[in-house]
């Protein structure tokens, strides 16, 4: 008998499938096409005849660990304790995993913003606790009244993805304001902040969660050096948390993983030195604008993008089918594959909107530009 009876295959999946199926432009999945950094490259190629290969610590790399904190502490002004407060994981969705397993318990509720990325609901499944999902307002803006309304004596842990998959959406200082006063009225619950995109966002300033002194004692951070370096396969990314709450996390990560593979660990760790991640915004802010531009002409209408290599579009003008429907024919007529927004939510909440990824080269995006303006 299924634990997961209603869990079918990712959408990233099927359409990532269809795409290839169909030899179609894939603007679905989030992973760039264009050539990772070649410091790099050239740091793995020189370590991969080197003594790297063996266990690391089940924390994580020590060097790590320690340019990580120096990592926060220039980004965010905030001192973790490297030995306590940080874990290295095999890809942001394995730290997700380990911190629900660790921190739910049955009959626990967890809050979901939806829409919301698919591999937050699971973990909470596998607890025998409830997911409570809550709708944005259809501007992507948090709906506190909403929110509020949701929480009651079971509530366990709220997730919140800031930059915002699917929609680039970014929380303002109200945000938090509002949500730490909500938190307040509730002591015992957990904030799991997912902030995988934390450097690329444009014209307004990421505001992180680690900035905020009021929630860092309650706070599971989520970040993602696949998201930031775009190598989303080596699948390395990494929690903070108080050490309360990291002991516990580390229980559960040390039998799924025990540690993530070595090599990647120390390339990291060494390239941090060599990079400047400050400048990652502006790098995606160029790719942002150029695609926007591109498909300035088209009938799609462009939502906002505030962050994440993501842009959002209405199709109303075009069709009136649902978005999955439209993202398959999209792929077998006109060969570019997208995300339809609906199946981010519990429900199926159609707002005929759809997801395209602009991490990828010039070449990439003016095809797809020029198929997607022939609409």
């Amino acid at each position: 008998m299924s634990k997961l009876p209603h869990i079918t295959t990712s959408i990233f999946s099927v359409m990532s499938k269809m795409a290839s199926d169909y030899n179609a432009i894939n603007l679905a999945q989030g992973f760039p096409n264009f050539p990772v950094d070649e410091k790099l490259t050239n740091i793995v190629a020189r370590l991969a005849k080197e003594d790297v290969h063996q266990y690391t610590p089940m924390s994580g790399y020590s060097t790590l660990l320690s340019k990580i904190a120096t990592l926060i502490q220039k980004s965010y002004n905030r001192i973790v304790q490297p030995e306590n407060e940080l874990l290295v994981t095999a890809g942001a969705t394995q730290g997700i995993f380990a911190t629900i397993l660790a921190l739910v318990k049955t009959n626990d509720e967890v809050l979901i913003l939806d829409p919301s990325y698919d591999c937050y609901e699971s973990p909470v499944l596998l607890c025998n606790a409830k997911p409570v999902r809550i709708a944005l307002n259809d501007d992507y803006t948090p709906n506190w009244e909403r929110i509020e309304k949701a929480f009651t004596s079971k509530t366990k842990m709220i997730i919140i993805n800031n930059p915002h998959n699917p929609t680039g959406k970014i929380l303002n200082k109200t945000d938090f304001e509002v949500l730490e006063k909500l938190l307040q009225k509730y002591q015992d619950v957990i904030l799991l902040s997912d902030e995988v995109y934390e450097y690329i966002t444009f014209e307004e300033q990421h505001i992180s969660t680690h900035s905020r002194k009021k929630l860092l004692n309650r706070t599971v951070m989520v970040s993602s050096f696949g998201k930031s370096f775009h190598i989303t396969g080596w699948k390395v990314g990494y929690l903070v948390a108080p050490e309360f709450l990291m002991r516990e996390i580390k229980k559960v990560h040390q039998f799924m993983v025990f540690s993530v593979n070595s090599i990647s660990q120390i390339a990291i760790s060494e390239y941090l030195d060599l990079v400047l991640v400050d400048e990652l915004g502006s790098f995606y802010q160029q790719k942002r604008d150029y695609f926007r531009k591109l498909l300035a002409n088209s009938r799609f209408e462009l939502m906002s993008c505030e962050g994440t290599y993501f842009q959002v579009v209405s199709y109303a003008a075009i069709s009136d089918e649902n978005d999955v429907d439209f993202c398959k024919r999209l792929i077998t007529e006109f060969g570019v594959a997208a995300i339809p927004i609906s199946t981010f939510y519990a429900d199926g909440k159609d707002l005929k909107l759809i997801r395209f990824c602009f991490a990828k080269d010039n070449g990439t995006l003016e095809e797809a530009a020029k198929r997607l303006c022939g609409i």
